[in-house]
């Protein structure tokens, strides 16, 4: 039976190759539909949002908003936070900036004290942060806007990203989201950046899982037939 023992050879070389890489698969697989991705990204403790009016009639002109090199904004957005009414403005060639909308005080870059306000409303942890961290770089964790204040609490290891030109929390980093993070990385094989799922690496490595699965499925039948002659021929 050329076809079997072909089959044979085939099934069990290229499982001993791929054979790590698959228990990865299904560990990071059962991890992840253990834990809904809600809870992963911790938006169960962020503050439920509150309806907050925003009283344009009592906003002065905008008219004088200008940024650090006398630049107009090309773009402006009105939001109501917890500290109050703000304006974001962006500009073509600097960074954004804050203001507060009602005497147009420029409050960017944020400092620790308000980073700290700011994420601490933003959760619903009652526990005080432990340090306040200020990133200028991308990193596997975060890959928001920079530079961000990073605020660590101590419940279940959770960092809260503030962005330090606009006062906007860009991310929410867990102890749970990094041990989903890691496994994602084993998943995809992206063990660098976790986050490329196309590259030729796994191509390779799920096609060779793919010929191994055949050659299994090949070997069925006469797996099954053996059992059969070795059940009949036993006394």
């Amino acid at each position: 039976m050329p076809l079997a023992r072909l089959a044979s050879f085939v099934h069990k070389w290229l499982a001993l190759l791929v054979g790590v890489q698959i228990v990865f698969w299904v560990v990071s697989g059962l991890f992840f539909t253990l834990f809904p991705i809600q809870q992963v990204r911790s938006e169960n403790l962020i503050q439920p949002a509150h309806a907050r009016t925003i009283d344009t009639a009592m906003l002065p002109s905008l008219a004088n908003l200008r940024g650090e090199q006398n630049a107009l904004p090309t773009k402006i957005t009105i939001e109501g936070r917890s500290i109050g009414q703000v304006i974001v403005a962006e500009f073509a060639d600097e960074p954004p900036a804050l203001f507060d909308a009602h005497t147009m005080q420029r409050l960017s870059p944020l400092t620790v004290a308000q980073a700290d306000t700011v994420a601490r409303a933003h959760v619903t942890l009652t526990s005080n942060p432990t340090a306040v961290t200020r990133i200028t770089e991308e990193s596997p964790e975060y890959r928001g806007a920079l530079p961000a204040w990073r605020v660590q609490f101590p419940d279940g290891g959770l960092s809260v990203y503030v962005a330090q030109n606009t006062g906007a929390v860009t991310a929410r980093r867990s102890d749970l989201w990094r041990v989903y993070d890691a496994l994602w990385a084993l998943h995809i094989m992206d063990w660098k950046n976790h986050e490329d799922f196309n590259h030729p690496l796994i191509i390779i490595v799920t096609a060779i899982t793919l010929l191994s699965v055949i050659a299994g499925i090949v070997l069925i039948p006469y797996r099954i037939r053996f059992a059969r002659r070795h059940s009949s021929a036993a006394p």
